[in-house]
């Protein structure tokens, strides 16, 4: 499937430099002249990707962002600035307004297009990452999501990444000082006790053969 770019620039010139390119490497193009317009043909045209100028007349691509930012329908947008090079101040700005990334300007067309297809590759590649699905158990762990059997299971954020680390690799031995460290981290006022209790109520809420024990050095799941 073709994925869908969105390009804003009040410069025709560069948008139909960079349009011609994307489309000569098997992207969907829209364009839009400034930052209204860009909401208007984003809702409409659900682009995978959206490159925005910032300043552009109207509205600028800061606003723009931060307004697409609030969009349920555009939760998943990848967006990109174009920004001068050494312009610290849109590339902060642009971050702090919910962008992905930026991409300095003025580009080389080819790199343009590579620049657009590494991000929609990461983006594939997080969202890929993102599902972990173990026995009857799923978790997303963008949206901090675990189901057990269909039904949503609330956990408390530790017991969340003792679930997610245990999961990440089936059948795994992970020793107690491996999983204080990726857990607990710099904690230093957690005892081991902390890893049995948590190991516990992981059991009481998906059942006790989830996760085995090797008695004096860790834990590992356990398909069923």
């Amino acid at each position: 499937m073709k994925n869908k770019i969105l390009l804003v620039d009040d410069d025709v010139d560069i948008l139909e430099i960079l349009r011609y390119n994307l489309e000569k490497s098997n992207f969907i193009v829209e364009t839009a002249s400034n930052g209204i317009i860009a909401i208007e043909k984003a809702l409409k045209f659900k682009p995978d990707l959206v490159v925005l100028d910032v300043m552009m007349p109207e509205m600028d691509g800061i606003t723009a962002c931060e307004k697409i930012r609030e969009l349920p329908e555009l939760e998943n947008v990848i967006i990109t600035f174009l920004t001068a090079r050494n312009e610290d101040y849109s590339q902060i700005a642009g971050l702090e307004a919910g962008a992905d990334d930026y991409i300095d300007k003025p580009i080389q067309p080819k790199v343009f297009v590579t620049k657009i297809k590494s991000l929609l590759r990461r983006r594939l590649n997080t969202e890929q990452n993102d599902i972990i699905t173990f026995n009857d158990i799923t978790i997303e762990k963008s949206k901090f999501k675990v189901k057990f059997q269909e039904k949503e299971v609330k956990l408390a954020r530790k017991e969340f990444d003792l679930l997610v680390l245990l999961l990440s690799d089936p059948g795994k031995l992970f020793t107690r000082e491996e999983i204080m460290n990726r857990v607990w981290k710099d904690d230093s006022f957690v005892g081991d006790r902390t890893i049995d209790v948590h190991i516990r109520k992981l059991r009481q809420k998906f059942g006790e053969n989830l996760i085995n024990t090797i008695k004096g050095i860790g834990y590992q799941s356990k398909e069923q």
